[in-house]
């Protein structure tokens, strides 16, 4: 028979303990980009995750009442970059409200099918768009690698704690 813990102080279901609790839940970092009618659009996303081999798909989450939603929901293709850890600044700038994501530090170009690209990255995937499936305030969006460069230099980006961290060995 296995022992139960005590159960201790415990919260019911809150949008605070979700938060609270996904704190301690390393997870790697990525920018997620479209092109828009009105220039590039892009955010940070701690939600992106390997879906399928084949074919190859990837998933992120975005809140609708996001400033990029707009543009992402109606986005054939999207870019993905999995930062490194040298780029703690960037992805503050491109999870932060209201922030001019794409001018001057950020070098980035016109990729395929028109995705902006960031430099310096070390990995950037183009990909198809093929879901968009309700989550509460979010959309999970399911993407169809196109193409991409995994050859990038730099140890990947973490976000833990609220902070951005580099890995340790």
């Amino acid at each position: 028979m296995t022992a139960t813990p005590a159960l201790g102080t415990y919260q019911l279901a809150s949008p605070d303990l979700l938060r609270s609790a996904f704190r301690r839940h390393a997870a790697g970092v990525a920018v997620i980009t479209a092109r828009g009618d009105s220039g590039p659009v892009g955010f940070t996303a701690t939600s992106l995750a390997s879906v399928s081999a084949e074919p190859p798909l990837v998933s992120f989450g975005v809140g609708t009442s996001a400033s990029s939603w707009p543009v992402i929901a109606e986005a054939e293709h999207v870019g993905v970059h999995i930062l490194g850890e040298h780029q703690g600044e960037l992805a503050a700038t491109f999870a932060r409200s209201g922030a001019d994501r794409f001018g001057a530090p950020t070098a980035w170009h016109e990729g395929p099918e028109g995705v902006p690209v960031l430099d310096d990255v070390p990995v950037w995937l183009v990909c198809r768009v093929v879901g968009r499936i309700p989550a509460g305030d979010h959309r999970i969006v399911l993407a169809e690698l196109v193409l991409g460069d995994p050859t990038g230099v730099g140890r990947p980006l973490l976000y833990h704690q609220g902070r951005f961290n580099g890995l340790r060995d």
